[in-house]
This record gives C-alpha cells, sequence and structure tokens, in this order.
C-alpha cells in the first residue's frame, strides 16, 4: 500500500513515500495508468509545497497587511489600469504599510507620513552619488546662470500665442508647453534647440523608450521567467531604442569634446561642466563617457516631459476654478505693473502662485509611484521588512498652503512632490524656475477660455494616463485673449 503525508515541521513541509513490500515488487505490480496518476499527485504535492513555503516563510516574522494574493499573479489584478489610484483605496482598508505581491515580486507600498519620514531618515543607507549634479549642475546658482534660456523660449511661446490669438481659435496648449519646456532643457544641456537642429528625432525616440520602459515585462515580476521577454521580442526593441539615443549621446559628447578642444568657451551648458569636471583631478572624479551618457540621459529622459505635464495639470485646473485663476492673474499683474518683462525678482513677490504650483503638485503629482527598494531588513512601524523588497484632498484648494512654513524639500513629510531625503530629486531648483517663469507669463499675457462649444468647466476632460509620467488623456484646447496693460 501506498501512503501520501504531509508533515508539517516548523517551516519545512516533508513528503513521505511509506510502503512495507520491496520497491521492486511493488513497481511490478503497478501498470502504466497508476504510475501516470503517482506522476500527476506528485505535481500536485510539488506545487502545494511551494505555495506552502512561501505562505509560511514569513511566519515567525511579522508583516505587514497583505490582501488576498492570487497563485502566480499575486496582487496585480488588483492594480487596475491607474494603480496609483487602486493602492490608494487598498491602503484605506489594510492600512498605511501594506504588502503588495507583483507576481513574485514583493512591494512594500506606504500611505503614511510617519512611515516615510521612518524611511527615509532612520532606514535609508542609499550612497551619496549625486554630489556633482547637485552642487555643480543643479545648483540655485546654476539655475539662475540658465535664466537666458528661460526668457528666450518663453518670449518664443508667447509670441506664437499672440500670433494664434488673430484667428480667435483653440490652441493645443499641450502640445506648445512640450515644445516650449523641451527647448529649454535642451539649450541648457547641449546648447540647442531641438527645433532649430531639426533634432525632434530625439523627443520621439526618449517618449518611446518611456513608454518601453512602462510596458508589461515578464521579467519585472517573475525572474525566472525573464526568457519570455526576450522571446516575445521586448528586450530587442529596448535595446534598439537604447542604443539609438546611446549613439546620440556619444555623438554630443565628441561635439562638445572638439569645440572644447579647438577654443576654451566660456562654460554655458551642462555637457561643458561635465567635461570640465570629469578633467578635474583634483576632485578626484573617475567620470568616464558611460557616466557622462547616464547623467544626460537621466536629465533629458526624466525631464522632459514631468515639467510640461505640471504646467499642463496646473492651466487646467484654473480653468476649472475661476475664482483661483482671477485671484493669481490679480497678484502676477499687480507684481508686474507696467514692466515690459517679467523678472526673477518679481517672481518671488508672487507668493499666491507658488501655493497654486503647490497645490497642483499635490494634486498631480508628475510621478505618483515612487519606486525604493531596502538594501536590508528592518522593522518599520512595528511590522517586518524583508530585504529587497488633509482636507477635502480631491478638490484644488491653492488657500491651503497660504500662512503655512511647508516647502517642496519634503521636510515636513507631508508635502514632498520631489521626494524627501537623499532620494529627493535634484532638479527640483531647475524644474520650478521653468514653471514658475512659464506660468506668470501665461498668467500676465493672456486671459484663457474654453472653447465655444464648451459651455462648462466640467466639460473639460481632467481623465488620467498613467505612465512613467502621468498625464492628461486628453489635450488641453483652449482659447487665448490678449491682455493690454
Amino acid at each position: 500500500m501506498i501512503v501520501y503525508k504531509l508533515q508539517n515541521s516548523s517551516r519545512i513541509i516533508a513528503i513521505y513515500i511509506v510502503t512495507k513490500a520491496p520497491v521492486t515488487n511493488l513497481l511490478k505490480e503497478l501498470n502504466m495508468s497508476t504510475l501516470s496518476n503517482i506522476f500527476l499527485l506528485s505535481v500536485l504535492l510539488l506545487t502545494i509545497f511551494i505555495f506552502f513555503s512561501i505562505f509560511r516563510s514569513g511566519e515567525k516574522l511579522k508583516s505587514p497587511p497583505s490582501p488576498i494574493r492570487l497563485p502566480i499573479i499575486g496582487n496585480l489584478h488588483q492594480l487596475g489600469t491607474l494603480p496609483h489610484r487602486s493602492l490608494h483605496t487598498l491602503s484605506k482598508k489594510y492600512g498605511p504599510l501594506m504588502l503588495m505581491h507583483l507576481g513574485q515580486l514583493p512591494t512594500l507600498v506606504v500611505s503614511s507620513t510617519d512611515m516615510d519620514k521612518e524611511i527615509k531618515t532612520i532606514h535609508d543607507s542609499w550612497r551619496q552619488v549625486r554630489k556633482l549634479c547637485v552642487v555643480e549642475l543643479l545648483s540655485l546658482k546654476r539655475v539662475q546662470q540658465f535664466q537666458y534660456a528661460r526668457e528666450e523660449e518663453v518670449a518664443e511661446l508667447v509670441k506664437k500665442i499672440r500670433k494664434e490669438c488673430l484667428s480667435e481659435s483653440p490652441i493645443d496648449l499641450s502640445d506648445m508647453l512640450i515644445k516650449t519646456s523641451n527647448n529649454i532643457l535642451s539649450s541648457c544641456v547641449i546648447g540647442k534647440r531641438f527645433v532649430e537642429e531639426n533634432k525632434n528625432w530625439f523627443g520621439e525616440a526618449s517618449r518611446r523608450l518611456m513608454v518601453q520602459l512602462m510596458s508589461f515585462s515578464v521579467g519585472d515580476f517573475f525572474p525566472s521567467l525573464r526568457w519570455i521577454d526576450n522571446l516575445r521580442g521586448f528586450i530587442a526593441r529596448l535595446k534598439a531604442t537604447s542604443a539609438e539615443l546611446d549613439g546620440f549621446f556619444d555623438q554630443l559628447i565628441e561635439e562638445q569634446k572638439a569645440i572644447k578642444g579647438e577654443c576654451e568657451l566660456k562654460t554655458r551648458d551642462f555637457v561643458d561642466i561635465l567635461l570640465k569636471y570629469g578633467k578635474d583631478d583634483a576632485l578626484n572624479l573617475d567620470l568616464t563617457q558611460d557616466n557622462l551618457k547616464a547623467i544626460l540621459q537621466d536629465m533629458f529622459i526624466r525631464g522632459s516631459d514631468t515639467t510640461s505635464t505640471t504646467l499642463e495639470w496646473l492651466m487646467a485646473e484654473l480653468v476649472r476654478n475661476p475664482n483661483v485663476m482671477e485671484k493669481v492673474q490679480q497678484e502676477v499683474r499687480r507684481v508686474e505693473g507696467q514692466k515690459a518683462k517679467l523678472d526673477v525678482d518679481d517672481i518671488n513677490q508672487m507668493d499666491y502662485l507658488k501655493c497654486v504650483i503647490k497645490e497642483t503638485l499635490r494634486l498631480h503629482p508628475p510621478i505618483t509611484l515612487v519606486h525604493q527598494e531596502t538594501t536590508g531588513a528592518v522593522t518599520l512601524g512595528g511590522y517586518y521588512i524583508p530585504a529587497k523588497t488633509r482636507d477635502k484632498p480631491e478638490e484644488f484648494l491653492p488657500d491651503r498652503f497660504e500662512d503655512n512654513s511647508i516647502d517642496f524639500n519634503g521636510q515636513d513629510f507631508q508635502f514632498f512632490p520631489f521626494g524627501g531625503g537623499r532620494r529627493g530629486c535634484p532638479r527640483q531648483a531647475f524644474a520650478l524656475a521653468i514653471v514658475e517663469y512659464m506660468v506668470a507669463n501665461l498668467l500676465f499675457w493672456f486671459d484663457w477660455k474654453l472653447p465655444s462649444g464648451n459651455v462648462s468647466v466640467e466639460a473639460i476632460d481632467m481623465s488620467e494616463v498613467y505612465g512613467l509620467v502621468v498625464y492628461k488623456k486628453a489635450p488641453l484646447c483652449l482659447v487665448p485673449v490678449p491682455f493690454s496693460t
């Protein structure tokens, strides 16, 4: 007789086959059908063993609450098309620390300011490797030096909008904001405008890479099945796009080196600065060609859409909230007065404008889910985390930021659109300078109306599209009306 027995010994499940007859005699008595049944039963028991091992592996250590997961896919089915919204709903049920299983990938979801503070100040062992970019490229001093690029590109934007005003037709403001943001970025980074240099293909390639990076990859959730990504051609497409951009940055760096070799020009753009300090032995920097390309790619890929997306959401919210629009326009026009051009000193006096920007970033953060990984096992909020793993919040109310000291830096752990701690975004000052200057000009020089067919502000489509950046599903089309001082 064959007996299958499951014995639970602490964390090990053993499978025993117990028989009194000699094995050789027993095998002779078995026919193929019996052997087939034994094989199927063995597979079933092995499956049970695997899943029991997974579920019981954390029993001795207290894990955070977790929604019931399905075999193989875990909690993937609960994310939906807008993961940040789905996770917010789940956190209301399971608490500020929630453990999700995305396939085979355990993921900790933190939705508490206290827990986030503990993560960023106590369990943050990430080494500070961004010193060059933060100090030499993205400091307040450097941001001010690139004011010329913001002024030139915004002046060009205002000129184009004035021309469109003659037809009194709606304009695709989303498209204009994207192009202007990209031109400011490219002017600062490489000293050239994409439009003038016919580099539109770069924008297409970078957007293609962003889509590919956010596409479903089997290997991300099931590392043992990564071969499927190769089989379906995903890895090949990703490598092809990366190689295309890699070649562009190689050519760009070589061109800049040639220019610097012929004539030592005054440092103007990011590439010049990188090349300058990459050769400085006194700083003991090992800035290789790959390092240079990685920094440049990060600046372009991450900086291209986040700024324009913030501007797009901000203008959409202002049109949907006429009272806020009127209040912020009054401030901008009062500070500017009869001047022909806005400057940085003027913007520094626009306190309510900064409240509007903060509220936009609170309600529509471009990057909603920040992915961070623990480098070691920690205890957080009383829960074991293994290694590798306000009022009317849905309404647009900039006044909530008036008369309080909450800033963009995440020091209060209540509002950190650019992240916090040493993982905070180093491009904060650079991005805010663009947003503030562009919004101030749009509000000073123009009034904004809905197209004639839209009789209500509710007609504006505020649907989100989830991706590497969360952007508006429908382009923002408005009618600009010139403001006469």
